[in-house]
């Protein structure tokens, strides 16, 4: 059980496929073209997956277990670690050297008396000493980043840390699985990295509570768990060195989306609820879950980059220490109040923090923002929370890494979609919380749906901000109240009106549309109302690439898997809908207890259920005593 239990690495990269996967596949790889990575397999059997610079080998094309959409996560957090040492190191006067970056040129303006201007480009590092120290990619940095990758599996990300991001001094691949820490092992010295590499066999937690003192913590620790990773959060807010990075990633969308609420509590101290904001709200659910850690040792935590893409979140956020910056933490989070009617929603902050001359005073906030039912449309609230209510991203450190990309297009086979995410993330409102969606407002008073650009120019004319969100394609974060946002709802039914005659009394649309706007809304197309990252058509929403493309199906401890994903969904698909059906053999097919131990009196005709009916014509044998019935 405990194998089974704390074999992540396993349960994550490694599982024995059937024979005949292998060319769906070669097949999936082909399909997500230029994004996808490479293979080769050898005589002996032995399969070479090619991502990056990296090339990692499996034992045969019966386990493989990759995925390759992920690959823009592990682009993405090479570009991130990369400006992270830059960052390091630059405070220690070394400079970074990123094979392929274009070394920016600044222009230099010269006003001579004679009335000629001259200019001239140089170098931006011609302003440094000559003699300053560089770091390279592939060799040990004294003053360099010390990496730990908890759950590393095959070791494909720690082996592309060590050959493209400079800077560093260490790389801690570890796994608990003795099978996938040999293949750790096998692939450092396939593609020579052991100078920076080292294989490790162990707890992720352990390695982390084992390097908790000041001297001996960890400057970045990566976990990319199967499912949540609730349970390794509290060593990695202890282990993670003073400002070092944490890089976390979540596929238990279900829980963090709404579907499970109370194990979104029991996970993370926070409840979950469906809303079209769901996708956001599951990023701040995380950060409050980190933050609450943190507090715990007098530690906080400073978001650089958080994102939901696919089907996983993944946030990057800095740990710093300092007990008067905690104290702030509780104004930092907000309860949550939904309207299950007409989707509007409200903020409580937990704390409250004013400034008195030089000092801060503490007290809680007071509230609720909401009376007993909607004031819109007369339905009740739902209560979520607590969520991180401040900024998800450094915007400063998002623009570096997006300068980086531009000096550097091909350095990654994700750049387009990379620069697609993180410029629509510089364009996000910072300071609002969570956002609406164009259909749902359209839907909840059943009306046509105004364009994209209609609605942000109503909003711009009425003098608010607002933006989109990388969450959500049809997303729109904005600070107007949500009185003005039904306002310019009502005004474009005005404009497109509907059968209010066939409204029920108790529909939000009835309620809603019984007043009258207090504003006029004008939809008028603003040019600010057509973001930069839309008007440039850069890659924002990647299309699904292939059927199934998602999270794959749980591991065994031993490697193994017992069954697709695939035929697991089939096999359950709607079967909370359909009736029984009359033939119910296939549900009968396990036997019971005694015929396992060579004593069941039914023989081969044994079935759990032990139905009369599938026993041959004559009188019904007695149910036998302690078999199921």
């Amino acid at each position: 059980l405990i194998p089974q239990m704390r074999s992540w690495a396993a349960i994550v990269r490694l599982s024995a496929l059937p024979s005949h996967s292998f060319p769906f596949f070669r097949t999936k790889l082909q399909a997500l073209g230029k994004a996808s990575c490479s293979y080769s397999m050898e005589s002996s059997g032995e399969t070479f997956i090619h991502e990056g610079k990296a090339s990692v080998i499996f034992p045969s094309a019966n386990q493989v277990f990759y995925n390759p959409v992920q690959e823009f996560n592990r682009d993405l957090t090479c570009a991130v670690i990369t400006e992270f040492s830059r960052l390091h190191l630059q405070q220690k006067g070394t400079d970074i050297v990123v094979p392929g970056e274009r070394v920016e040129q600044k222009l230099v303006v010269n006003l001579s008396e004679t009335g000629e201007d001259k200019v001239t480009s140089s170098p931006e590092n011609n302003s440094t000493p000559p003699d300053r120290p560089t770091a390279h990619v592939g060799e040990p940095c004294p003053d360099g980043l010390r990496i730990l990758e908890g759950l590393a599996a095959s070791g494909l990300r720690s082996i592309r840390f060590a050959r493209e991001v400079p800077g560093l001094h260490s790389v801690v691949a570890n796994d608990f699985s003795a099978s996938a820490v040999e293949l750790i092992k096998r692939n450092i010295q396939h593609n020579d990295v052991g100078n920076l590499v080292t294989g490790s066999y162990g707890d992720a937690r352990m390695v982390m509570y084992n390097r908790t003192g000041a001297k001996d913590r960890f400057d970045v620790i990566d976990l990319d768990p199967y499912g949540s990773p609730s349970m390794f959060l509290d060593a990695a807010v202890q282990s993670v060195s003073e400002g070092g990075l944490l890089c976390i990633t979540c596929t238990d969308m279900a829980v963090l989306a709404g579907n499970n609420g109370e194990t979104c509590y029991s996970k993370y101290g926070a409840m979950s609820i469906k809303s079209k904001f769901c996708h956001e709200m599951a990023l701040r659910i995380l950060l409050h879950s980190l933050d609450l850690r943190a507090n715990c040792y007098q530690r906080y935590i400073v978001p650089l980059l958080c994102i939901s893409v696919d089907f996983y979140i993944r946030v990057f956020v800095r740990v710093f220490t300092g007990q008067a910056k905690v104290k702030m933490c509780a104004s930092k989070q907000a309860l949550l109040y939904n309207c299950v009617g007409c989707g509007t929603y409200h903020l409580q902050r937990l704390g409250k923090a004013t400034t008195h001359g030089n000092n801060m005073k503490y007290s809680p906030a007071t509230g609720p923002p909401v009376t007993a039912s909607c004031e819109f449309c007369h339905q009740r609230h739902q209560l979520g929370g607590p969520i991180w209510a401040e900024s998800l991203h450094d915007k400063d450190f998002v623009e570096r890494i997006l300068s980086a990309l531009e000096r550097n297009p091909k350095r990654f086979k994700t750049s387009e979609r990379i620069q697609g995410v993180l410029s629509m993330v510089t364009e996000e409102l910072s300071d609002v919380p969570l956002y609406y969606t164009l259909d749902n407002l359209s839907s909840v008073i059943r009306c046509n749906t105004p364009s994209l650009l209609q609605f942000r120019s109503a909003l711009l004319h009425a003098g608010y901000r607002v933006s989109l969100s990388h969450a959500c394609k049809n997303a729109l974060k904005t600070d107007a109240p949500p009185s003005v946002i039904w306002d310019i709802m009502r005004c474009w039914e005005k404009q497109n009106p509907v059968k209010r005659e066939r409204l029920s009394e108790t529909c939000p649309a009835f309620h809603i549309l019984s007043k009258e706007p207090k504003i006029e809304g004008s939809f008028e197309i603003r040019e600010d109302a057509n973001p930069k990252s839309r008007k440039m058509g850069l890659k924002r929403f990647q299309e699904n690439p292939e059927a199934n493309w998602g999270p794959k199906a749980r591991a065994k401890a031993g490697g193994g898997i017992a069954t697709t994903l695939e035929d697991k969904r089939k096999q359950h698909q709607n079967k909370g809908k359909n009736a029984p059906s009359a033939d119910e053999s296939h549900l009968k097919s396990f036997p019971c207890k005694k015929l396992k131990e060579g004593s069941c009196e039914l023989g081969d005709s044994c079935r759990y259920s032990h139905n009369p009916s599938e026993v041959t014509q004559g009188e019904s044998p007695a149910p036998l005593e302690g078999t199921p019935s």
